[in-house]
């Protein structure tokens, strides 16, 4: 008799998967469970963004973490947020709107059910803390307009300049003390404790260590892990609602061991159908994936022996091996920070840099692209940042489309062409490259 649980899908039968996984997998579920049950339980819920969010500052109110773009994500690897799309438009959303917000808003009309099958609560609270993104003050509008209830907003200054100043953290600083702060406690009925925060801030510096540790070890050859499929999984502790918890700490040791121990194995990255075996291709990849269709996306790369060693999605909510740690020491100043830091909220030539610095430093064969029809945060300026990482590091580029959570917008034939093709060319360029550096010798 099989040992798997008697609700889990066919789909998810033959789908192989890590240990840390499979633990992810069990902290999303409790997480929900938790969600779905704050208003019996007597705890109130705020609705927030992954990008910038203050997950270790809502804990000190006791404050239950529900993340539109979590619930969305959800609902495109179920093959349910099609539908949502669709009653969106409906409603009236036009096509071009992010198929997120239009997810969320037809989930609302349908029931507003979570992956548990329960009612989501509405929230008691609005924390929109970022804005690198101007759909989401949008989308929250949306959500004020439904719900009525409080709503803060931290403004965050966008890194115009590529950096960070004094005065722009002291702008941030300046409103959590007066703003976020007093209105946290008026809707929690909770006091303030900077010692609190202090205490989740340095368990998010701890996991924070592990999470790069495991990102940056897609350096050796074969890379053990897939920093963009794979990595999905990786960063949904520390970017979603359990960033500052301890169980985010056990996460990130777990999988650390799991990574060292494929390391120590000579193994690649898992893949959902096993190991991935021979690593032909290794690439940098620049946008969000698609979730409709994840895995036979994923597939489109493992059958052709590709990994990706490094990814910009997956420091859409923190830029941590470029050096930042949520400081204990320096509490709001951290927050803001943090906030400042993400990856849409840096300029076009900071992403340039950064993208320019994981092909070299990861050995990748270049720069691939998939543009989200529906993510302007992302897309917008994405073809002159491929041409600009071209010419800096002298590898190949390539430029696929696909959407978020619109199954609509994901054609397998045409990417899988386009794929198959950048293949072919980074081929060329390198039977093209020793020839001539040995005729060179010759000469």
């Amino acid at each position: 008799m099989s040992d798997k649980p008697a609700n889990q899908s066919a789909a998810d039968q033959d789908v192989v998967k890590d240990d840390s996984m499979l633990k992810q997998k069990a902290m999303m579920a409790a997480h929900y469970d938790r969600l779905t049950e704050a208003p019996a339980a007597g705890h109130k819920v705020c609705s927030t963004f992954v990008p910038g969010n203050l997950n270790e500052l809502l804990m000190c109110f006791d404050l239950v973490n529900n993340l539109p773009e979590i619930n969305a994500i959800q609902n495109g690897l179920r093959k349910l947020s099609g539908d949502y799309v669709k009653e969106a438009e409906r409603l009236g959303h036009s096509e071009d709107v992010c198929t997120y917000v239009k997810s969320d808003i037809g989930m609302m009309a349908k029931g507003n059910l979570s992956p548990n099958g329960k009612p989501l609560p509405d929230p008691d609270l609005l924390l929109l803390s970022y804005t690198g993104c101007f759909t989401f003050m949008k989308w929250f509008e949306l959500l004020r307009e439904q719900y009525q209830c409080e709503t803060i907003m931290l403004h965050t200054p966008y890194q115009a300049d590529g950096k960070i100043t004094r005065n722009m953290r002291d702008y941030m600083v300046k409103q959590l003390k007066e703003d976020v702060i007093p209105k946290l406690e008026k809707v929690s009925g909770v006091k303030f404790d900077i010692d609190r925060l202090r205490e989740y801030l340095a368990a998010s510096a701890k996991a924070e260590e592990n999470l790069v540790w495991v990102l940056e070890s897609a350096k050796r050859r074969p890379s053990p892990i897939d920093a963009y499929f794979g990595g999905i999984y990786y960063i949904g502790p520390i970017f979603g609602a359990f960033r500052g918890t301890e169980d985010a700490i056990d996460y990130y040791d777990t999988l650390r061991e799991e990574v060292q121990q494929r390391i120590d194995n000579g193994q690649g990255p898992i893949t959902p159908e096993g190991d991935l075996g021979e690593e032909k291709y290794r690439l940098v990849v620049e946008g969000p994936p698609n979730y409709t269709s994840f895995r036979d996306f994923w597939k489109m790369f493992y059958d052709e022996g590709a990994v990706v060693v490094a990814s910009s999605y997956t420091k859409v909510g923190g830029v941590y091996d470029f050096g930042f740690r949520h400081d204990p020491e320096r509490p709001l100043e951290t927050l803001a920070d943090y906030c400042m830091g993400v990856y849409t909220n840096l300029g076009l030539p900071q992403r340039v840099e950064m993208l320019s610095t994981y092909v070299e430093d990861y050995e990748a064969d270049g720069l691939l692209v998939n543009s989200i029809k529906s993510c302007n945060s992302f897309s917008a300026g994405q073809l002159p940042i491929l041409r600009a990482v071209e010419d800096r590091t002298g590898k190949p580029g390539a430029f696929i489309e696909t959407d978020l959570v619109d199954p609509r917008y994901f054609s397998p034939a045409n990417v899988k062409n386009r794929l198959e093709s950048y293949f072919q060319m980074i081929d060329q360029k390198r039977a093209g490259a020793r020839p001539a550096k040995a005729a060179g010798g010759a000469a």
